[in-house]
């Protein structure tokens, strides 16, 4: 998300932090290119309005002017406005509330409201260890209670019994009387949704908010239907009243104006958002880390989080003794490649790392995406036991088999083994110096360095 604003913004200051000095002329103008990224980016021109007057007003201040690196100011100044834009800091779902604690989920049909239902009761019952209990109240969709309940069976989070026939406010109640009477600690009611906004969606969620009470009303919204989907939150939020927002297909959107326009526009918190298909893709919203992923600055912490998360200690432990040694053979490449899968693929490892905004055209040109790890991942598991451990004796008739085993090219097998060779010989060096990284090292738990081995081309590992 944000490519095309991160690129627009990220040629506006590489030009101001050329510059050695900054007339106000210097920052009107950049701040213009700003303005228009914004737009682009389908920013609400309020809420651009906004943030280009805060901008301006502290950038053409005499902090600017005498700075050492006045360019570098106000990429600052940009970055600091940003994160008040998007609510200075994280805000989770709040349960200080007596229990059983009711969350209603409401927004329009297909912004993935009732897979938004079950993600936050898996985050709830797994990282906070809560009892939750999930409930449909959507009679109208069909099959939509039985999709909730087929969802809650695959995250382990049980979901009130279906009655024909009965009407929302009805399921509302007999879920907080459940919820009440089986000590839960969490209700999370998924209500209906409209194409559009309308009176009946409106009087249907009031009349569910007047009955059970909700702690928190969260709006599900689609990050990628743009300026619509802040209309739909300024609705709900006028006529229902929501508490946090949750923005689904973070992972999507290239623009991601309308992540950047909801908190300004509402006044109420991105609590969380959605960032893949997968059960567990739900993470909290950090505004700082969203602003250091929109100016390029990477997110290594939310990175190391998710590393810690996914890859297996003892696996890391494994892996790091080796490097130390510097034995290094294909199996623990194929190891390193299924651990950066796991990790949302080269993609979502490389957008969390800082300055790499400016290797994605050098990357596409090389062909390196995810479908190179799925190639070179099939390469390998073509290769026998014996060849994984001593890649030194795949040659060329080997190369041919392996190739059309994998349904690769021998050109694809080279630029493999080259690469693997090149780790080789880091290994070696890093063994003279000790076991320490002669890049930057540290990295990921398990990855040996900022990325895992074998993932620069030598093109751009040189």
């Amino acid at each position: 998300m944000f490519e095309s604003l991160s690129e627009r913004l990220g040629d506006v200051f590489d030009r101001l932090k050329r510059r050695g000095a900054l007339s106000e002329e210097d920052v009107a103008a950049a701040l213009r290119e700003v303005r228009v990224a914004l737009l682009e980016a389908d920013v609400a021109l309020p809420v651009v309005r906004d943030f280009i007057a805060s901008v301006q007003e502290k950038a053409v201040g005499q902090e600017v002017v005498r700075s050492v690196s006045p360019g570098q100011m106000v990429v600052k100044i940009v970055h600091d406005s940003l994160i008040e834009m998007l609510g200075s800091e994280a805000v989770e779902i709040d349960l200080n509330a007596p229990a059983p604690v009711a969350i209603l989920v409401v927004g329009l049909q297909g912004s993935g409201k009732t897979t938004t239902t079950a993600k936050i009761g898996h985050h709830l019952a797994d990282k906070q260890r809560k009892k939750v209990l999930m409930a449909s109240l959507d009679v109208r969709r069909p099959a939509a209670q039985e999709q909730l309940r087929v969802l809650g069976d695959q995250v382990l989070v049980p979901t009130l019994d279906i009655r024909a026939g009965e009407m929302p406010v009805m399921i509302a109640k007999r879920a907080m009387d459940q919820a009440r009477r089986e000590g839960y600690d969490v209700v999370l009611l998924d209500t209906a949704g409209r194409l559009s906004i309308d009176d009946a969606l409106m009087t249907e969620a009031s009349a569910i908010r007047d009955a059970a009470k909700p702690h928190e009303t969260l709006l599900v919204a689609d990050a990628m239907t743009g300026q619509d989907a802040v209309n739909t939150a300024q609705a709900f939020h006028e006529k229902v009243g929501i508490t946090g927002i949750v923005l689904t297909r973070m992972d999507g959107d290239a623009r991601g104006g309308a992540a950047l326009s909801m908190r300004a526009v509402t006044g109420q918190p991105i609590k969380l958002v959605g960032v893949g298909e997968k059960m567990d893709e739900l993470e909290p919203f950090h505004p700082e880390r969203i602003a250091g992923r929109i100016l390029d600055m990477g997110d290594v912490v939310t990175l190391v989080e998710r590393a810690n998360e996914l890859v297996e200690e003892e696996e890391a432990e494994k892996i790091a003794r080796k490097l130390a040694k510097g034995e290094f053979d294909m199996n623990d490449l194929l190891d390193q490649l299924r651990q950066l899968k796991k990790m949302g693929g080269l993609g979502g490892v490389m957008s969390m790392l800082p300055g790499v905004g400016k290797m994605k055209k050098q990357m596409a040109d090389h062909n390196i995406d995810d479908s190179m790890i799925k190639r070179q991942e099939a390469i390998i598991l073509s290769m026998t036991a014996k060849e994984r451990l001593k890649p030194a004796m795949v040659k060329a008739s080997r190369k041919k088999r392996i190739a059309a085993g994998s349904g690769t090219s021998v050109q694809e097998i080279n630029k493999l083994l080259k690469q693997y060779q090149q780790m080789q010989t880091m290994m070696k060096k890093m063994k003279k110096m000790g076991g320490k990284m002669p890049m930057g090292g540290g990295g990921m738990p398990g990855m040996g360095g900022s990325l895992p081995p074998g993932m620069m081309p030598p093109a751009m590992g040189r």
